[in-house]
């Protein structure tokens, strides 16, 4: 088993640094402290930053590459056949650039569902096949496939496009969901991201404002130590929604989609860090 760990971690590291050849995500989150090192939430985790090179996503991203080139499904086809917005099998900077709007479905998309597409329309799965329908955790076949696709934009700042004008809509309608008071607590989510310096007890909060802080925080799939689980964009927003105590988001949503177009959009011309480690 080590020499099998010691022949695979140069592969993994190779797949953290795709996206750009010269670094790693580690080096991306460092340029971020250079460039805010009175950022607290930047440098909250010595440890978690000491761990990135050796993340256990990049294991969970290698298992993606396998499930992205392997002929799966009813259709007996692989990933490759799938347009992530740059063409069929076209990854590398494909997923800063999401949500996005796709003409094969008419709709505004993100990762999540994009692979929902392509294992349902492209592979032929059915909708309720267990590859489809686990979306979450480590040895789910979506993240293994997200992680996988999201390494390739590592380093690459995000850019969402808003030409089209449902996804100007989508990106819109996310501000107001952003700003949104609910839930028996009246909070939205600038009551933890508004300002700088915010904490809940020992974590410091990233704020929308400091725009190296923001970056970070939405870059997902991310590992996440205290879950011991690599989780996608899509759960962290069910889980803010969760802790706002507003009701459940729907995985997949327009909502959901809406939230992670606006999102995106804040973090705008700043490097993401794929994969990222969070605490």
């Amino acid at each position: 088993m080590f020499k099998k760990a010691l022949l695979a971690l140069p592969v993994a590291l190779a797949l953290g640094a795709t996206a750009n050849a010269q670094k790693a995500p580690e080096d991306v989150l460092q340029a971020l402290i250079d460039a805010d090192p009175g950022s607290v939430y930047l440098t909250q985790s010595e440890m978690n930053i000491m761990m990135m090179p050796d993340s256990p996503a990049l294991w969970v991203g290698m298992d993606g590459e396998d499930l992205f080139h392997t002929a799966r499904g009813p259709n007996n086809v692989s990933m490759e056949a799938c347009d992530f917005g740059k063409g069929p099998g076209v990854i590398e900077g494909a997923y800063v650039e999401m949500p996005r709007y796709f003409e094969d479905t008419g709709k505004v998309m993100d990762l999540e569902t994009r692979i929902v597409h392509c294992m349902t329309e492209v592979q032929g799965f059915a909708a309720d096949d267990p590859a489809v329908r686990q979306r979450h955790g480590s040895g789910s076949d979506h993240m293994k496939l997200q992680t996988y696709i999201a390494m390739q934009s590592n380093g690459m700042e995000w850019n969402n496009p808003l030409d089209h004008p449902l996804e100007k809509a989508m990106r819109d309608a996310g501000e107001v969901m952003f700003a949104r008071r609910a839930g028996m607590s009246d909070f939205n989510c600038y009551a933890c991201h508004g300002e700088v310096g915010k904490q809940v007890r020992a974590s410091r909060l990233p704020a929308t404002e400091a725009k190296g802080e923001w970056s970070k925080a939405i870059s997902w799939p991310a590992f996440r130590v205290g879950h011991d689980n690599v989780r996608s964009s899509q759960h962290r927003v069910r889980g803010c929604y969760y802790q706002m105590r507003q009701a459940g988001m729907l995985a997949g949503s327009d909502a959901s989609i809406a939230l992670i177009s606006y999102w995106t959009d804040m973090a705008r011309g700043q490097p993401a860090v794929l994969p990222d480690m969070k605490r």
